[in-house]
């Protein structure tokens, strides 16, 4: 009986060992199929790029008088007036004005979590 599973093992590893080098070649090729993508990846998007500014020229060639257009943020401040005449109404329309895309905050500070009965789980007062 021992021959029988010496050569099982013997067949066992020779087979494992040709999965391992199966397993290599499959990720040597993977590797190589990788590298071609990212290489014409890049010169896709170095063709993009170059008609996307061929177009941009050919935009400006039309119309001449358009200028550039920067998205530069405004550094001006609005006036508020004196202090005596801000009041929390000004305060709050000036806040609005300024920018919408602030959060604003909320007048009363939030209830506190611990606070609130959860419905899941039951007191018990002793």
């Amino acid at each position: 009986m021992l021959p029988v599973l010496v050569v099982l093992f013997l067949i066992s590893y020779g087979l494992l060992a040709k999965l391992v080098m199966e397993q290599g070649r499959t990720i040597d090729s993977q590797r190589s199929l990788i590298r071609q993508l990212f290489g014409d990846s890049s010169q896709l998007s170095a063709m993009n790029g170059k008609s996307a500014q061929a177009q941009h020229a050919a935009g400006q060639a039309h119309n001449p008088k358009a200028k550039p257009q920067a998205n530069t943020p405004s550094t001006q401040v609005k006036p508020q007036g004196s202090p005596s005449q801000v009041t929390p109404r000004n305060q709050a329309r000036n806040e609005q004005s300024a920018g919408k895309s602030r959060k604003a905050f909320p007048r009363r500070p939030p209830k506190a979590a611990a606070d609130e009965a959860d419905e899941r789980r039951t007191l018990v007062v002793i």
